[in-house]
């Protein structure tokens, strides 16, 4: 992880629980489960979109709240319920014929530092249990649920000098919808 290089990143993948949101299951009965999502979560998809940068999804918890949320933002590459994430994690690197120099990892807990170790870029969000915040070469001022996948997004592209112009395209792409 020393010495990596942020231009490089190619793709990011992220965690759900305890990322994109605060952690929480609210439980109805066995058909249905609520997770709180954050608006601004969303807007940092756009922003990964925009920056021609690929994303993934890699959760531990098999979620319908999950999937229906990667589906309403048309995230193609979602592993719901996946425990041992180092699976998914080497499927994606062949699929996108991938480096472990070319990816960011975004997680919170335990079971994300195996796929952490072995990519460039690791980030923990404020809330991360201190293990995973130990591997992690940027914590987020955010916890998960409060944007903190977004702030993790931008983070990147401040640090490729990107997120202006990754702003100013999305803001002119979405003008011409008018």
């Amino acid at each position: 992880m020393i010495g990596y290089d942020i231009n490089k990143i190619k793709m990011i993948i992220s965690d759900i629980d305890g990322v994109w949101t605060d952690g929480s299951i609210y439980v109805g009965n066995k058909e249905s489960e609520i997770k709180k999502f954050n608006v601004n979560d969303g807007a940092g998809v756009a922003l990964l979109r925009q920056s021609g940068l690929n994303l993934a999804l890699i959760s531990g918890r098999k979620s319908n709240a999950t999937a229906l949320r990667a589906s309403e933002l048309k995230i193609k590459d979602v592993y719901n319920g996946i425990l041992n994430k180092l699976i998914p994690y080497e499927e994606l690197k062949s699929k996108y014929n991938l480096e472990d120099s070319e990816i960011a990892y975004i997680g919170d807990d335990l079971i994300d530092i195996p796929v952490m170790e072995k990519v460039a870029v690791p980030i923990a969000t404020q809330n991360a249990s201190d293990p995973c915040k130990s591997v992690a070469v940027h914590v987020t001022n955010k916890s998960g649920g409060e944007g903190a996948f977004r702030e993790a997004v931008e983070w990147i592209l401040i640090e490729q000098g990107r997120l202006e112009k990754v702003i100013l395209d999305l803001k002119n792409q979405l003008l011409k919808r008018k």
